[in-house]
């Protein structure tokens, strides 16, 4: 059955739609938007360290979003404001990934398909990784799901109840550079920042609770990769993009029900 490459596109947008929609919830309550977009940018430099250095391609992509995201964490705050960090981080991770790739002695790689994503060519290995990466995330928030509640909605009264802001955010971290590894064959580097923030952007006016919200975050992501791959099917566009703009029209259907939703 998962021969059909129309199947396997499907479960593989519902298996990055599922896993990025809950924590970006926590990107948009934490006011981290930036943030997964520098740890997106940096997934470029995985792909180069993976093809230079015969390492599997999710796992360059890993381990470079994770050195990135450590790196922003402990640099944030020390003599530049923060959305300047992000910016520079971002911008300067996406071009040395560019560059570096260009280097490639003997390789021929299209950048496209990571910066775009490539999900009508993804096969049961990547089915499995993108699944197995969901499956880490969805466990990771679960299991810290409360503690992160705490750390992200008052950080002091976080600390002053035994908890630790900062190993929450360095959960959250790894969480996020796993969503990064396995989400840049289906969207792409350029658009995994998107996939995070739009569904859970999408979900804040229909939820009166963070669970509410993760939980329509997870059924419109869900409805964005599946619309997304039938409309590329139907009108001949890059997927990965068509995703997104599907995303895009259910957040202006929701920015546009929002002040009837608010007067119910």
């Amino acid at each position: 059955m998962l021969d059909d490459f129309i199947l396997r596109a499907a479960l593989a947008g519902l298996g990055v739609a599922l896993a990025a929609a809950p924590l970006g919830c926590f990107v948009i309550w934490r006011r981290m938007a930036y943030f997964g977009d520098a740890t997106s940018h940096a997934a470029l430099l995985g792909v180069a360290l993976a093809l230079a250095t015969d390492l599997p391609i999710t796992a360059g992509v890993l381990l470079v979003a994770l050195v990135m995201a450590l790196v922003i964490s402990t640099l944030s705050g020390r003599n530049v404001s923060a959305d300047a960090l992000l910016g520079v981080m971002a911008h300067s991770a996406l071009a040395l990934g560019l560059v570096a790739v260009s280097l490639l002695p003997g390789q021929r790689v299209d950048l496209s398909s990571y910066l775009f994503g490539e999900i009508l060519a993804v096969t049961r290995f990547d089915l499995a990784v993108i699944w197995g990466g969901a499956v880490a995330v969805a466990l990771l928030l679960a299991w810290r799901w409360s503690a992160l509640l705490a750390a992200t909605l008052n950080p002091d009264l976080a600390q002053a109840s035994g908890g630790n802001p900062k190993r929450e955010q360095l959960i959250l971290t790894l969480a996020l550079a796993i969503m990064v590894a396995v989400a840049i064959k289906v969207v792409g580097a350029l658009l995994i920042a998107a996939m995070l923030i739009i569904p859970a952007a999408t979900a804040r006016p229909f939820a009166r609770t963070p669970e509410t919200m993760a939980i329509w975050a997870m059924g419109l992501g869900a409805l964005a990769a599946l619309g997304g791959l039938m409309a590329s099917l139907e009108f001949d566009t890059p997927t990965g993009p068509s995703i997104v703009s599907i995303a895009a029209g259910l957040f202006a259907l929701s920015s546009a029900l929002a002040p009837l939703l608010r007067r119910a």
